[in-house]
């Protein structure tokens, strides 16, 4: 069992509170939507939850059972999907994968060789990132985060340039790959975040 605490939590930038005094539990087996309107806060609270921004006020805390996760450890716990997550435009795809599993390793039974059969995308194999399509990009973002075995998995708008197939099979990686972990989504699309059975609104926390 895994879970995140955020005790009063509030992020300000500059003198503009962006949200504050949050107090909320998540843990593993539960499936988040944050929800509002853009600009809202959303990424910013996503960013906090996973580590990559310090709030401004109050703890953001990761446990393991009842033990607490050290702040430099918390990456191992996590995977993320994001518009501002880059992937490295000079490597193939099959180069991507094998770069990306020296640090996330994937689920075990799933090899690089099974990733590129969930791609769906014939031919891209020794294709340069620089070379797909914004879809493409996104399809890979997001598979590289569903299968690396991490009990918290984190999107923030996913379905982002992807077609009506796209979002199909993005829902397909949810079916297969969110179950026993806790998933949380930043997003204002409702086909992102429609299976999700905890919906959190930030603009409540202004």
């Amino acid at each position: 069992m895994v879970r995140i605490q955020l005790e009063k939590v509030g992020k300000r930038y500059r003198r503009e509170w962006i949200f504050r005094n949050i107090d909320l539990e998540m843990k593993t087996g539960q499936s988040w939507a944050l929800l509002g309107h853009n600009g809202s806060g959303k990424s910013t609270l996503m960013r906090v939850l996973c580590g990559h921004l310090t709030p401004t006020k109050g703890k953001c805390r990761f446990f393991e059972e009842e033990k607490e996760v050290a702040s430099e450890k918390v990456y191992q716990y996590i995977s993320l999907a994001a518009p501002y997550i880059e992937l490295i435009e000079e490597f193939t795809l099959k180069e991507a994968i094998q770069f990306h599993a020296k640090f996330k390793p994937f689920y075990e039974g799933i090899d690089a060789k099974e990733i590129l059969d969930i791609l769906q995308l014939p031919g891209a194999k020794n294709k340069e990132i620089r070379f797909f399509s914004s879809g493409m990009k996104q399809r890979l973002k997001l598979l590289l985060a569903f299968a690396s075995n991490t009990p918290i998995l984190f999107l923030d708008e996913p379905t982002t340039n992807l077609d009506t197939q796209g979002v199909n099979w993005y829902k397909e990686l949810v079916s297969r790959f969110s179950n026993d972990r806790l998933t949380i989504i930043a997003s204002n699309v409702e086909a992102d975040y429609d299976f999700c059975d905890h919906h959190f609104k930030v603009t409540d926390y202004k």
